[in-house]
């Protein structure tokens, strides 16, 4: 059992309408799908969900989704929200089997990064890569990847080539792709006014 668990019961009743009713009831409607199996829509107590989502783990964990007692493993493949309310509005749930690989996107969390040597000497951190896409079995999912930036200075940056995968796991973002980085505090401004001429050519 996974420390995640969203209890859901089958749903029959399809389609928008019936979607938005279930939304005004407290009701979620979710799907799962994958692993050689038929798709299955069901729905979730919204507010069991909401406790669910207080950990940001739940986003890069193997979480358990019960359909009326009956337990399956699977990651959150999509969350859809609410374009300006704290409301979920549906759920993607994917199948896992426990002896084949799955991609999933995994948090990238620097540590550090207040007292990182170009930081202190001025620098201005940029994290530009927040998440990186791995490959892996299910019990090799981490929860994220942790880079530690101590030695970071002004002018410097790490790309994802830097960062040492976890046992078992294979990193699939572009080895170019670049992590994080400090700059001079002028470059910063420069590039922020720079892309604020560009949003208003836009």
């Amino acid at each position: 059992m996974s420390e995640f668990v969203f209890k859901g019961t089958l749903r029959t009743d399809l389609g928008k309408g019936a979607s938005r009713r279930l939304r005004r009831e407290g009701v979620i409607p979710a799907v799962v799908y994958g692993a050689d199996k038929d798709a299955v829509s069901i729905t979730l107590n919204h507010n069991e969900v909401l406790t669910q989502f207080r950990h940001e783990d739940v986003y890069s964990s193997i979480v358990t989704v019960e359909i009326d007692g009956k337990a399956e493993s699977a990651i959150l493949r999509d969350v859809q929200r609410h374009p300006f309310k704290p409301l979920i509005t549906h759920l993607d749930f994917l199948r896992v089997k426990a002896g084949e690989k799955l991609k999933s996107a995994v948090p990238v969390v620097l540590l550090n990064a207040e007292t990182a040597v170009g930081v202190k000497a001025g620098g201005i951190l940029t994290h530009a890569l927040t998440a990186i896409e791995v490959e892996c079995l299910p019990k090799d999912l981490p929860h994220a990847i942790e880079v530690d930036i101590a030695a970071l200075e002004v002018g410097a940056h790490i790309t994802v080539a830097d960062i040492k995968a976890p046992k078992g796991v294979e990193i699939l973002t572009h080895a170019e792709d670049q992590v994080a980085g400090i700059v001079a505090p002028r470059v910063a401004e420069e590039t922020t006014e720079a892309a604020a001429e560009a949003t208003e050519e836009a």
